[in-house]
């Protein structure tokens, strides 16, 4: 590689780093703001653990969710956590 290219190459290589090292700062800031969010929804009286998991719920494809919630309360059933499916009578 002639000195030109290595010269070029690594101000490409810098270029990089600098700038994922800024938006690793950016990101640093806004899951700092974020935990502050969630600090004054928790001083509302909201509950942290649920609000996430409404998060992460909203953040699913439609699709997933059903099929998510299909096999929850397949496996629910299955423990004897909800009552069985009515059966269909013979006919």
């Amino acid at each position: 590689m002639a000195m030109a290219d290595r010269g070029m190459a690594g101000e490409r290589l810098k270029s990089f780093i600098e700038r994922i090292e800024r938006l690793e700062e950016e990101k640093r800031a806004l899951a700092a703001d974020i935990k502050e969010v969630y600090a004054e929804a928790k001083g509302a009286g909201f509950d942290i653990k649920t609000m996430r998991e409404i998060i992460k719920i909203r953040r699913m494809d439609e699709d997933d969710l059903d099929e998510r919630a299909a096999l929850l309360d397949t496996y629910k059933r299955a423990l004897g956590m909800m009552p069985q499916r009515a059966k269909r009578a013979a006919g």
